[in-house]
């Protein structure tokens, strides 16, 4: 059965349970609080977002119901694991593409590559390309397209790609605002990188942080 589009915010819960799978692997499964902390991180995050505990869990509840995600009883806390990649039925370097795509939008395969590092290690930005190709030409037997590629900005060297698990998209809606974005030099690819983890391992720390303190619901 196709995969009913998600909301944004059932999109942005489940990756960020693909996210921490691969880069806090000591703190996931990840407690309700930890999942809100993801979702609502200022860096390595586009559109940022306020999700409420409620609305997290509203997600999660949802994402269960669809086989991709699922809880784990133990401690003091339930805890939440991603299904990405059986119930989207995709392998696992197609769901780090996914799931970046979900959490920093738009992005040309030179940024993809970059940012999904410590998901899936890609040998080349060919090789990214060809699983975003055959993401985008996934058969409707199967569910259909799963990203879609914009028309290149002026001036930009590639063109982004966005995701459609919240279903079909507006290219226009991507336009404008974005000029230059599609670009990634390579004499600042590893300065990228090197950002990119920094911002990645505050946010991971924050989020441990987050998980060992006591909730006030917890003592209740």
């Amino acid at each position: 059965m196709p995969l009913r589009p998600l909301t944004p915010i059932e999109a942005r819960v489940l990756a960020t349970l693909m996210e921490k799978a691969r880069t806090v692997p000591d703190s996931y499964p990840l407690t309700l609080n930890s999942v809100v902390s993801g979702c609502n991180q200022k860096s390595s995050r586009d559109p940022v977002m306020q999700v409420t505990d409620a609305e997290a869990q509203e997600a999660l509840d949802a994402l269960r119901s669809l086989t991709l995600a699922f809880d784990t009883s133990g401690g003091r806390a339930t805890r939440w694991e991603h299904n990405a990649e059986r119930g989207i039925g995709v392998p696992g370097a197609s769901a780090a593409l996914l799931g970046m795509l979900v959490l920093r939008g738009p992005q040309t395969p030179g940024e993809l590559r970059i940012h999904t590092e410590r998901w899936h290690r890609f040998a080349d930005i060919g090789s990214v390309e060809a699983f975003l190709e055959e993401l985008a030409s996934r058969p409707d037997e199967r569910g259909g397209a799963l990203v879609q590629q914009l028309p290149r900005l002026p001036g930009a060297r590639e063109s982004r790609w966005v995701h459609l698990l919240c279903g079909a998209v507006d290219p226009a809606h991507y336009a404008v605002g974005a000029a230059g974005a599609g670009a990634v030099e390579p004499s600042a690819g590893g300065l990228a990188a090197r950002v990119a983890a920094l911002e990645e391992a505050v946010a991971a720390l924050r989020g441990e942080l987050d998980s060992l303190r006591p909730r006030r619901d917890d003592s209740g």
